[in-house]
């Protein structure tokens, strides 16, 4: 045989115009029909669902129970679900620089290890007001590897704290200047997909 006649059968032994012309064949055989259309609609919604989930760790019936309170509120329901999230302490102390992770802000605060306006408080989805002051507890303040190692050296990275906080750096302490809005989340989300879902 000649070297044209070995030539192996399949994607690998295809030259790149027989490759996209194949690739093209198989997309056109998985054109999603109209009814697919509609689950992918649906998978976007669950998908975003669960990217804001995840982001701020926040478990299915958590989230649905901060739904319904935006939908009560006044304005546009994705926006006040949003805002409701961020004002969760785990969030805050992650906004602040006082943690790494919003599951490390989870840990410190359910071992009681953060204050809010010198109370302690041990429950992560504690929702902060205009005018709280957040502060670590001084068991906390305390371990000084565990500052200069995880909290300081946060602290002194250029991240910036929303425009809705007060970072005192010397003190490590927080204060809430006014309820976070839409433009304060940097992160790209399309609530609305989640309160279409909601909406069925």
């Amino acid at each position: 045989m000649n070297n044209k006649e070995k030539r192996p059968v399949g994607a690998k032994g295809m030259n790149s115009r027989e490759r996209n012309s194949a690739v093209g064949q198989d997309a056109e055989k998985k054109a999603p029909t109209k009814h697919q259309k509609k689950l992918s609609e649906y998978g976007k919604q669950l998908q975003e669902k669960q990217k804001v989930k995840e982001m701020y760790g926040v478990l299915e019936k958590q989230f649905k129970r901060f739904f319904k309170i935006a939908n009560r509120q006044q304005g546009a329901p994705g926006q006040n679900l949003l805002s409701l999230l961020e004002r969760r302490l785990d969030n805050v102390l992650y906004r602040l620089k006082l943690s790494v992770t919003r599951t490390q802000a989870r840990q410190v605060i359910v071992h009681g290890h953060v204050l809010v306006n010198g109370k302690k408080v041990s429950t992560p989805s504690f929702l902060v007001s205009v005018g709280d002051v957040i502060t670590l507890h001084e068991a906390i303040v305390k371990k000084e590897k565990f500052l200069e190692s995880v909290i300081d050296k946060r602290l002194n990275i250029g991240i910036k704290v929303p425009e809705w906080l007060e970072l005192d750096k010397q003190v490590r302490k927080g204060v809430v200047l006014r309820f976070p809005v839409r433009s304060d989340i940097q992160v790209p989300i399309e609530e609305h997909l989640i309160v279409e879902l909601y909406s069925k």
